[in-house]
């Protein structure tokens, strides 16, 4: 059965993948917000990493399992010039059935001022995002768990307003000694259902990714490795001037644009109580560096900690010289009040 599944699953990815364009653009940008602390920390995407912090079902719909019922999460990140981004959401297994999540995130670009053609001031306006996930998951297998979720969105600037449906579809394995977890999704495949002001509605192609995750039997650490963005080679692009544009990897070597595509972690898991995580994002970093100083740009650190019946987490995300972004996140089991 499982054999067939991932036929079926493989056979889908390669249809999207013959129409599947991301030309540096993109619809929604919300749904590639990184959704946790813990997931900040290790570079900002697992699809391989299994966690008691269901926030990470956002990577994989197929994380979600019977031992994250009647959990809840929220986490916090304030970006840079007034953008802010949250995330609260609950999970429950229903016997018979699956395991049930429902989520909520929204990006808050903050407030701008306003002008018309001839440069009249219009007043302040706001701009944001929001999203409702719902997830769904059913074991394969007592190693193997498949996930589907799907994801309204909708993206508001001033009196103008967008509606879309995105959805990702996922597989989760781990092994019984709980030392190897892997995953593959198809994430953010979907359709604008409305448009802004103009213009002809447009798809949204989606990402496929692949993500395994290793702790060594008789060592406190733990390696993540998530390969993303799997149908589109180089991620080259144009940057346009006045000379005609050049090209992003001009002169960049195979190796080179093959770590665009890779999310590394590693955390020091010493107890099931405390950890601290970092990693790195060789695409943030070549993009986003400045020649003259690269800096810790693409780099990311993180702690978190049980406190009670609480688990605290904490990340920082490098994107840039001139900024970093923090990242807090709070989850708990109501089951145990």
């Amino acid at each position: 059965m499982t054999r067939r599944i991932l036929t079926v699953l493989f056979l889908l990815i390669q249809t999207v993948a013959l129409v599947a364009q991301r030309g540096g653009e993109s619809l929604y940008g919300i749904l590639d917000v990184t959704p946790s602390a813990r997931v900040a920390s290790l570079g900002g995407n697992q699809v391989g990493l299994s966690g008691a912090d269901i926030s990470m079902l956002l990577n994989n719909p197929a994380m979600l399992s019977s031992r994250l019922t009647r959990q809840a999460s929220v986490s916090y990140a304030p970006y840079v010039a007034d953008i802010s981004y949250g995330y609260g959401g609950f999970a429950w297994s229903v016997e018979g059935v699956g395991n049930i999540s429902v989520g909520f995130q929204h990006v808050n670009y903050g407030s701008f001022k306003g002008a018309d053609i001839s440069g009249l001031k219009t007043g302040d306006f706001s701009a944001g995002e929001t999203v409702i996930q719902l997830s769904y998951s059913r074991s394969l297998s007592e190693r193997w768990t498949a996930g589907l979720s799907l994801k309204p969105v909708v993206s508001k600037i001033e009196a103008y307003d967008s509606w879309g449906i995105a959805a990702d579809v996922g597989l989760f394995y781990r092994h019984p000694d709980e030392l190897l977890t892997a995953g593959l999704v198809w994430r953010n495949f979907g359709h604008q259902l409305s448009v802004y002001d103009a213009g002809s509605l447009q798809s949204l192609p989606g990402d496929f990714q692949i993500g395994v995750s290793k702790k060594l039997a008789h060592a406190p650490f733990r390696f993540s490795l998530t390969a993303q963005d799997l149908f589109t080679g180089s991620l080259s692009y144009d940057l346009a001037d006045d000379e005609g544009g050049t090209s992003l990897d001009d002169g960049d070597s195979f190796g080179k644009k093959m770590m665009r595509h890779l999310r590394l972690g590693l955390e020091f898991v010493p107890s099931d109580n405390f950890y601290v995580a970092a990693g790195v994002n060789p695409r943030r970093r070549q993009e986003l560096a400045i020649e003259a100083k690269t800096s810790t740009v693409g780099y990311s650190w993180g702690f978190g900690l049980r406190i009670y019946k609480f688990h605290f987490s904490y990340g920082s995300s490098r994107y840039h010289l001139a900024a970093s972004s923090n990242y807090f996140s709070i989850t708990t089991n109501l089951s145990s009040f």
